[in-house]
Order: C-alpha cells, then structure tokens, then sequence
C-alpha cells in the first residue's frame, strides 16, 4: 500500500513541469499528471528530505568561540575512550572561520580529504575544501573548489581510481543542491583530482532534465542529494538521488566523465512494490543514499529507502536492476517498543565480509506527535495531529501539554495579511492554557491569498512576533476528504529559538471554527473565517520516541533478518531531549579487515562499534571539549595503520585512531 500517514511535516514537492529552487516553490507542486495517491508521495519524499537539513529545520546549535562549540551548556560533555585524537583541522583559508553548519559530507583518497562546504546564509561557500593528510598528524588546507553559483554540495563525496577507454586517473564527484534562485547547477559535478593541486573540472551541473520516467528533457537539471561512483568491467557508472521526482534512482555511465551519458531512472516503489510490505511512522517513501560494492562478482547497490527500509539490488545491468532483498519496518521499535516505529533508512555500509549490513536510521526529532483534540463545542474530539521538523513539540511546555483557546491567523507568512496582535483579540486563558494562533499551509489555489507560500518557521517566527505563546498548523485544500492529511512543511524556524508549533488536518481547521469543512482546489470564496476569530479550545500532546540510531542486518536474500540495534544512552533519555544538539546517528563507515564501524553521531560525537552475531557493542568513543557536531566519516590508511576521519558541521576536520577491543593493538 502506498499511502501515507505524515507525521513529520515538512516542505512539499518542488514543481516537477518547472523546477525551481525548493525555498522557492516549496509548498506549491505542479503535479497534476499524478494520482492523488503519487502526489501525495511526492510531497512526502521533499517533505523528509528538507528534514535530513538541520540547519534548514531550525534545529537547535550552540554558539561557537575559538572554531569550535563555545564551553557551556548545549552540548554533550566531553568524553574519550579507546580512541585517539590525531589531528584536527578547521579550513580558514578561502573564507576565515567555518560558519555553523556550513561542512557537511567527505571522502578520503590517496592521501587527501574532500570536504563538502554546505549551504549557509550568505549562499556564498558553496564548493570542496581540498586538505592533505599524506601525514596525519599535520594535516595542510590545500586548495576549493568553488560549486557552481548558488549550489552547494551535501552528502554525496565520492572519489575512486577510474581506468577506462576514455579516462585514467582519479576522479572526484559531488552532488549539487541550489540555496539561491539559479538556473545552472543541480545534479551532479566531476572532477580529475589526479593532481589534486590542480583539479580539472570535468563537467558541472549534469543530471536529470527530463519529466516523470525519463532522463531527458527541457527542464533546468533537478537537484540531487547524493552520488555515487563505481566501475564495472570496462564501464562506469554514477547513480544520483533526485530530489524532483518519484522516479528518484537515476543512473548515468560516465566511462568518459567529460561527456555522462543517461542510462535509466527509477522509482524502487514501483519497481520492486515488495519493498512496500511495512508501515513506518510516516510511510515516506525515497531515495536518499546508497553504496554500490562487488559482492561475489556482483556489482550490489544497497539504497537507502527511508520507510520502505534498505534495499540490495543486482547492479550488473545498471539499466535493467533486479532485486535481492530489502528490510522491513513491521515490528515494534526493537528500543523504545514504539509501533510503528520511525523508519527512516538513511545511510547503510556492508561489513568487510559482506556478511552484514550496518545502517544509519536518522531521526532529528525525538518526539512524535500524541493526541489532538477539540475540547470544546459541538465538533470536539480527536483529529490526526502532526510533529512539525524544526518546531518544538507540547512536551517542551512546563506542564507538557498544548491546550488553549485558538485565533485564526491567515496564512502568516512575511507578505500576507499581518496575524492578528494577541494583545488586540485579548482571548481568555484559565490555568495552565497557553495563547493559541492557527495558521494555514500555502497559500496555494486561493484566489483571495496571491502571494507566494512560505516556510512553516516563518509562519511560525511570525505568530510569536504577534504575541501568540504557540502554533497551531493546518493543512490546504488537497482536492478531496481522503486527501487531505496532517502535513504543513517543514523548516526556517528561527535559529536556536523554542516554538510550540503542531500539524493537523484542514478538516480539523474547519471543525475548529464551527465549519462544515471544505477541500475544492481552488478555493472558494468564504473559506476560512475572519482573521481574529476565536474558535474553540484544543488540546495537543507528544511522547518521546528517541533519536535516530543504528541497526545490524545479515545480509541475506529476501527479507532481511535484524540482528541487533544500537543507540547511544543519551539518545532514549528524554532529559536530554533538548539543549544537548542532535544526537541521531548519521553515517556508518565499516573497517575493510575487521568487524568494525565507525559512525559520525551528529553532537553524540564519534562512536565505535564491534558487531557480530551477537550483535553491536559500542566499544570507542569521542567527543570534544566544547562538543562536536560530525556528519561524515570515513576510514582510510592500512590494517597496520587504520585511521578515521570525520567532518565537523561547524569546525572542519578531525582524524582519529582507534585502539579498542577488536583493533589489534
């Protein structure tokens, strides 16, 4: 079944006939050559993609002093074990200090470290710093390449040795996400780094430009949120996560990087629907990452499926894939008891004997949405009710639960009509009850609101700046009852500031306000009531479910059986909930000789993990004075002499060494 049930809301679908940059077009798809149901999808795969964006979400930081996190509360304390910091190094070079948030992913070649430099606020830093680590201990800021204008690069950094008919020597691709609204860029760039010093570009912002189902097209190139690299005999391929499209696996080969050629592109739902047989918190179903490794002479993709789960696929015809097994979201949470559990497959690595399978579930939210209620009036009872990413749930509240008399605000973005000041409507609170202000999604298809949509943070930036203690979001018009869902989008909170925000459904908005309610696309006029209207009083609560965390598959054929799971303490602890940063789990890196993994934890640092059929154990581990904020990890050097390396989000790069149970030293 591929329906959907939205608990974490977020952006919805860029424009699939017209592509432009997702802040853009970010709550108003052009998809009406879909079903309901695959619109519906559509909006899901932006919505959770915009949530693998913390800095986007609105995700708590700490302030920073000296290159690094300042020293005070809003981070895990330090701690070391088993592990040895070699060197670290913040790149300064091209633009003075990294800016928070600013280095996302990193790949590690032939004695150099790639840095992906992320999306920031100017939309400026866009590129690659290129560091020289041929002696660890003193790693030297080398070069940047600078990403095509307005593009940024995240979590795809690949390199490899390419030997072919038509190039020798190593490449380096990157994946490319717009921050500004620029035609150029997208897809994916190549470069020769064979010289690292001197690094050709090869070719930049190549990728999909076609509708639905194919590869070509006149539509600007759709932006891809991760790449990977493989040679297969005498031809190469590179695979690219859409972020436009359903069909979301899209494969080019690039046997001569300087001219990729289209092979196929694919939707993993519709063309494996077995992967489909489980129901994740929030049933969204994408592409988000993936390696592809030779495993017994063949070349083995394993993707990245989010709530459908993780998928290994038989690569050898990169045109014509076919299925080899797939995990399944269908029990209990196996360390919260949850059902259904989050889901959320974002990143997996094959054990050095390709036995097993280690991924990365991430979650930024540590709480899902509980019960929604009108408490009041002729229409009180439960609704669907959902998490907003970047938003604080009810539990952030002293007594834990939302409840209140709520105002119609309108649409609350910076151009539509002012929400109206609390201190003017003056409603009647009794005890414990908070301030209210309901705002909706869009607009989109309302003839009485033109302006363009916005962001839910800036909806809900705008409700606070009026007064209002919280916010309740509502779901538009989506065409029919069975359409219409708790789904409000996701990101642009203000940085670092608390706000109650809960998702309903535009029925609930209605039955808020006394309504019969009404779903047709556009709009009628008359829709929603004036803005300043009391409605009735609701009440919303959340229970906390944890941050993201780790399991161990065996790689078998057909359903993949679950050995194990693995979460840092802190992470199921609901005391630290908030304040302490993200403590989800991001990347999984697997050593090439023995059971060993390494894994970037976001502000849970750097964790080692042995594992085994008897399952993970945590076995190493770091984090910094002042805390860290890693996002990748990779490992490289030799068995003798196995090193790690990992990229801050918010100071640069850090090279450890791993001298645990299971090391051989």
């Amino acid at each position: 079944m591929r329906g959907f049930r939205l608990g974490l809301a977020m952006v919805v679908a860029v424009a699939i006939g017209a592509f432009v940059v997702a802040a853009a077009a970010a709550q108003d798809p052009d998809a009406e050559s879909l079903s309901a149901a695959d619109r519906a999808r559509l909006e899901a795969k932006q919505v959770a993609l915009d949530a693998a964006h913390p800095d986007r979400a609105g995700a708590a930081s700490d302030s920073r002093s000296d290159g690094q996190h300042a020293d005070s509360p809003g981070h895990l304390l330090p701690t070391q074990r088993n592990v040895r910091l070699v060197s670290k190094l913040s790149p300064t070079a091209q633009f003075g200090d990294i800016v928070e948030g600013q280095i996302a992913d990193l790949t590690v070649f032939d004695g150099y470290a790639y840095l992906n430099s992320w999306e920031e606020p100017t939309c400026t830093r866009g590129g690659i710093y290129t560091v020289n680590i041929k002696r660890p201990g003193r790693p030297v800021e080398d070069d940047f390449i600078p990403a095509l204008e307005g593009n940024y690069h995240g979590e795809g950094a690949h390199a490899l040795s390419l030997k072919t008919k038509a190039f020798r020597g190593d490449l380096l691709a990157v994946n490319n996400e717009r921050c500004a609204d620029v035609e150029a860029g997208g897809g994916f760039d190549l470069y020769d780094v064979s010289d690292p010093r001197n690094p050709e570009i090869l070719v930049q912002g190549f990728g999909d430009t076609g509708p639905e189902g194919s590869l070509l097209g006149d539509e600007p190139v759709h932006d891809s949120h991760s790449v990977f690299v493989w040679q297969s005999g005498k031809r190469a391929y590179l695979a690219a996560v859409d972020n436009v499209e359903l069909h979301d696996v899209d494969v080019f080969e690039v046997t001569d990087p300087r001219n990729p050629v289209p092979v196929e592109e694919f939707d993993l739902a519709e063309e494996f629907p077995e992967i489909l047989d489980a129901t994740a918190l929030n049933d969204e179903v994408f592409f988000h990452d993936f390696v592809v490794k030779e495993i017994d002479g063949t070349q083995t993709m394993l993707a990245s499926y989010w709530d459908a789960g993780y998928v290994t696929l038989d690569v050898d015809r990169p045109a014509a894939p076919t299925y080899i097994g797939d995990s399944s979201f269908d029990a209990p949470d196996p360390l919260t008891g949850f059902l259904p559990p989050e889901g959320n497959a974002h990143q997996g690595e094959f054990s050095n004997d390709n036995r097993f399978i280690l991924s990365a579930d991430e979650d930024f939210s540590p709480y899902r949405a509980g019960t929604f209620s009108i408490t009041t009036g002729p229409n009180a009872g439960q609704f669907d009710s959902a998490t907003v990413g970047g938003g604080a749930g009810a539990a952030e509240l002293a007594d834990l639960i939302l409840n209140g008399p709520v105002v119609y605000g309108g649409y609350g973005c910076d151009a539509s009509a002012p929400v109206p000041q609390r201190s003017v409507v003056d409603p009647q609170l009794g005890s414990g009850e908070e301030a209210i202000i309901v705002l909706q999604r869009g607009p989109a298809d309302d003839p009485e609101a033109p302006e363009d949509a916005c962001f839910p943070g800036e909806k809900a930036a705008n409700g606070v700046e009026a007064g209002w203690d919280a916010v309740v979001l509502v779901n538009r018009h989506g065409g029919s009852a069975e359409a219409d869902e708790p789904l409000c989008g996701s990101g642009d909170f203000p940085p670092g500031q608390v706000i109650v925000t809960v998702c309903t459904t535009h029925a609930a908005f209605h039955r808020m306000f006394g309504s019969e309610p009404r779903f047709e696309v556009p709009y009628e006029p008359g829709d929603a009531p004036p803005l300043g209207t009391e409605g009735e009083r609701i009440e919303a609560t959340s229970e906390f479910d944890g941050w993201g965390y780790a399991h161990l598959y065996k790689n078998n054929d057909g359903k993949l059986r679950e050995i194990d799971a693995y979460a840092i303490k802190e992470s199921l602890d609901p005391r630290f909930a908030s304040g302490f940063g993200d403590l989800s789990i991001h990347e999984f890196a697997t050593d090439p000789n023995r059971r060993l993994a390494y894994s970037s934890y976001y502000s849970g640092g750097f964790r080692v993990v042995r594992y085994g059929k008897g399952g993970l154990r945590e076995t190493g581990r770091f984090i910094d004075k002042g805390g860290n904020n890693f996002w990748g990890v990779e490992q490289f050097g030799t068995e003798k002499n196995r090193l790690i390396a990992l990229s801050d989000r918010d100071f640069g790069l850090y090279i450890f060494e791993y001298r645990g149970p299971g090391s051989g030293r």
